[in-house]
């Protein structure tokens, strides 16, 4: 048998069919021609090689069926299952409203005990008046002076100047205070057009003037001869003894009496010219402006009228003019500049109308900043400008009636004029002193040599103009003063032309430091007309520095 796939042979085996007996195979008809029907056909093809008759073709076998393999569809879609946000928690409400307590009204007020007044004031005992045959001084040879100008004032000599209380000052800075502002700025007044406000408190420490009650002492430059009395070189090297200065100064020194109806005034001078200049005080002489006699008595003892060369109100100096005279003794005016703090000076005066008095001391302090004169602002003197010293202290004694005189160096130098004292606030009248508590106030030279040489030329003197009108400025905290705060700017002015503001804090002028208005007044007075000088102020936290042209302005 043969296998139906293979066509290869296969032994037969029982239920296998009989194969049909193969159909003969067909014979080429190019074959038949050659050999013919009737031919025996040859026993090998003509090529020669044997007859093999061909295998007949397998039987078709159909392929295989195509099993597909079986669909198994996806599984069903599941969703997922959604997870809701959960349901926020049931809301809590707060806790009922607690109101506070009820109001409990504090306990009755306690007023303070009440106020027990003080004790009665039992006053000094009244001045003594000089006896009957004292004479203040010795009548020229050649002449009996007019009586009315040698009389010993009645009763105890009056305050110095017009301005009796001006002057008070607090001795610390505990109270607050209360400004008053001086109207008076560039072209009303001197002072530069610098607005003062005075600071007063309950027992304040009233700085007042001392002539014979006045105060206010004056240097000055000398264009006269050298002085008779030369001190020594010695003496210029300050080894010199108090005597030897003393001697050396007191035919240099004069007392000056000025009567003016029924009150008068006594006070100092000092020497500037053989011919008969003599620097003092404004506050000394100025009742004899108007009307009144002014006597000068020379150390020698002679007494001749003078009459006023120059006045300056806003420094307190004056220069008279001796009449008669070509023989005086001018002093030798120093420097305050090379002054130091604790340095020996030497004061010479007439106190309470004692001629030739010398006291001694030392140098306390320098740029002292006091007010004089219209420290009140203004009132009662037609709004004048304060009169501020930018003076020496020095506890050499000072007294009522040393204002005008010298304070001199060892080397026998004038350096300051003695102008005025601090006196205890004991309640009394503004008529009434405690004389020197060892704190007095001179007018340095170098100030007073312009204002003087200013007076003997033309009869008046310059000042420096800052154009502002100011008070102090106080610390916030601490309230004390830290400056001077502008309170007004004179328009076109000189501060106005550098920038500054209302409001603004001045607290250095040129390399000096500026604590309070008055500080200001008395380095702009020192300052010399249409000067430059560098102004540090603050505003609003922020510190400047300007270059500020002085103007000039006459005092009043």
């Amino acid at each position: 048998m043969t296998d139906e796939h293979t066509g290869e042979g296969r032994p037969a085996v029982d239920g296998d069919e009989a194969a049909p007996a193969p159909a003969p195979a067909p014979t080429s008809s190019v074959e038949s021609e050659r050999i013919g029907p009737d031919s025996t056909a040859p026993e090998s093809p003509w090529w020669g090689a044997p007859a093999t008759p061909s295998p007949a073709p397998p039987s078709y076998a159909p392929p295989p069926v195509y099993d597909l393999p079986s669909y198994a569809p996806p599984p069903a879609y599941e969703a997922p299952s959604y997870n809701p946000t959960p349901a926020p928690p049931a809301y809590d409400p707060p806790p009922a409203y607690d109101p506070p307590p009820a109001y409990s009204p504090p306990a009755a007020y306690d007023p303070p005990p009440a106020y027990v007044a003080a004790p009665a004031y039992d006053p000094p005992s009244p001045y003594e008046a000089a006896p009957a045959s004292y004479h203040p001084t010795v009548p020229y040879p050649g002449g009996t002076p007019a009586s009315t100008a040698f009389a010993v004032p009645t009763g105890a000599p009056p305050l110095g100047g017009n301005d009796r209380d001006a002057g008070r000052r607090r001795p610390g800075w505990g109270a607050l205070l209360v400004v008053a502002v001086v109207a008076a700025l560039v072209g009303a007044g001197v002072a530069g057009g610098i607005v003062a406000a005075n600071k007063k408190t309950a027992k304040t420490t009233p700085v007042t003037t001392s002539p014979s009650t006045s105060a206010s002492a004056s240097a000055s430059t000398i264009n006269a001869s050298s002085p008779a009395v030369t001190p020594t070189a010695a003496a210029q090297g300050g080894t010199e003894s108090v005597a030897q200065i003393a001697k050396a100064l007191l035919p240099s020194v004069v007392s000056i009496i000025v009567t003016s109806g029924t009150s008068g005034d006594e006070g100092t001078g000092i020497v500037l010219s053989a011919d008969g200049n003599i620097l003092t005080n404004n506050h000394v002489v100025e009742a004899a402006a108007t009307a009144g006699t002014i006597a000068v008595t020379i150390n020698d003892g002679r007494s001749v009228k003078a009459t006023i060369v120059g006045r300056d109100p806003t420094t307190d100096l004056a220069v008279i003019k001796a009449a008669g005279v070509t023989d005086l003794h001018p002093a030798t005016l120093g420097q305050d500049s090379s002054l130091l703090v604790g340095q020996q000076v030497i004061a010479i005066g007439s106190p309470l109308g004692l001629s030739n008095t010398v006291t001694s001391g030392i140098i306390s302090s320098l740029n002292r900043p006091v007010c004089t004169q219209s420290c009140n602002g203004g009132t009662g003197t037609g709004g004048a400008t304060p009169t501020v010293l930018d003076a020496i202290q020095t506890d050499a004694a000072i007294n009522p009636g040393n204002s005008g005189g010298p304070l001199v160096n060892m080397a026998g130098e004038v350096v300051g004029v003695n102008s005025a004292i601090a006196t205890l606030d004991q309640g009394q009248s503004a008529d009434v002193q405690t004389g020197s508590i060892g704190v007095g106030f001179s007018i340095p030279i170098d100030e007073a040599r312009r204002i003087v040489d200013e007076l003997e030329k033309t009869g008046h003197a310059n000042h420096a103009v800052l154009g502002i009108g100011l008070r102090d400025s106080l610390d916030n905290v601490l309230h004390t003063p830290n400056g001077a705060l502008v309170l007004q700017v004179t328009a076109a002015g000189p501060a106005a032309k550098s920038g500054l503001r209302v409001n603004d804090v001045i607290v250095k002028f040129g390399t000096r430091t500026i604590i309070d208005a008055d500080s200001l007044i008395a380095a702009t007075h020192a300052a010399a007309p249409n000067s430059t000088i560098a102004i540090t102020y603050t505003r609003q936290g922020a510190s400047s520095t300007v270059q500020l042209s002085l103007g000039s302005a006459p005092s009043s």
